[in-house]
C-alpha cells in the first residue's frame, strides 16, 4: 500500500495529515524556525540548503521563508528569492537558473478539492510546478498547481498564473496572460543602457 507521501508526489489524493508525513513536518517546522529567528551571525543560507532538495551554487533566500517540506523544492545556480516567500511543495518545485522572484512570490504546488464534501475530510492533491531558466517573477505574484513557466519569462507583479507560459515571453494578470514576446529589440534596448552604464563607472 502506498504511503500518503508516494500518493502526494504521485498527484493523487492524500491525507495532509498523514502519519508518514508528521516527521518531515516536523523536521521542515525545526529547520524554518532556525531560518525565520535567526540570531545575528547565524549562517542562514547554510539551513536553507539543508532544508531544500537540491540547492545550486549562488543561491540566496531571504528570510521569512515558508514552506510544506522544503525537500521537494529543487533550485538552480543563480537564483535570488527575496522575503515573505511561499512555496507548497507538497508537489514537486522546481526552479531553474538565473531566476529573480521577488517579494510575497507564491508557489502553490498544493491544491484541495473542489467538492466540499470530500475536501472537509482533510484530503488534498498536488500538481508539480516548474521554473525554466532566466525568469523574473514580480512581487506578490502567485503561481498554481500545474504550471509550467518556460525560459526567459518576465511574470507581472501580482499575476495570478493559472495555466503554463511560454518561452521568450512577458505575462501580466489576474488570470495571466501573455502580452507580448521578448524581441531582440529588447535585447538591444537593454544592452545599450548596460553599456552607458559601465561607461559612466570609467
Amino acid at each position: 500500500m502506498p504511503t500518503e507521501e508516494q500518493r502526494m508526489l504521485a498527484g493523487k489524493l492524500y491525507n495532509v495529515y498523514g502519519k508518514d508525513l508528521a516527521k518531515k513536518y516536523a523536521k521542515k517546522d525545526h529547520l524554518l524556525h532556525q531560518i525565520n529567528f535567526a540570531e545575528e551571525g547565524t549562517d542562514v543560507q547554510k539551513r536553507f540548503k539543508q532544508l531544500l532538495g537540491q540547492s545550486g551554487s549562488n543561491v540566496y533566500f531571504e528570510p521569512p521563508f515558508f514552506c510544506d517540506f522544503g525537500k521537494n523544492i529543487r533550485v538552480g545556480d543563480d537564483v535570488y528569492c527575496n522575503t515573505n516567500a511561499v512555496f507548497l511543495d507538497s508537489g514537486k518545485i522546481t526552479i531553474g537558473n538565473r531566476v529573480l522572484l521577488g517579494p510575497r512570490v507564491n508557489l502553490f504546488a498544493a491544491g484541495h478539492p473542489i467538492d466540499a464534501g470530500v475536501r472537509n475530510k482533510w484530503l488534498g492533491f498536488a500538481k508539480p510546478i516548474t521554473i525554466g531558466d532566466d525568469v523574473w517573477i514580480g512581487g506578490n505574484a502567485t503561481v498554481n498547481p500545474g504550471v509550467t513557466i518556460g525560459n526567459n519569462v518576465v511574470i507581472g507583479s501580482g499575476s495570478v498564473v493559472t495555466h503554463d507560459i511560454p518561452a521568450n515571453s512577458v505575462a501580466v494578470g489576474n488570470p495571466c496572460q501573455v502580452i507580448r514576446p521578448i524581441t531582440a529589440a529588447d535585447k538591444a534596448e537593454w544592452e545599450a543602457q548596460e553599456a552607458a552604464y559601465r561607461q559612466s563607472l570609467q
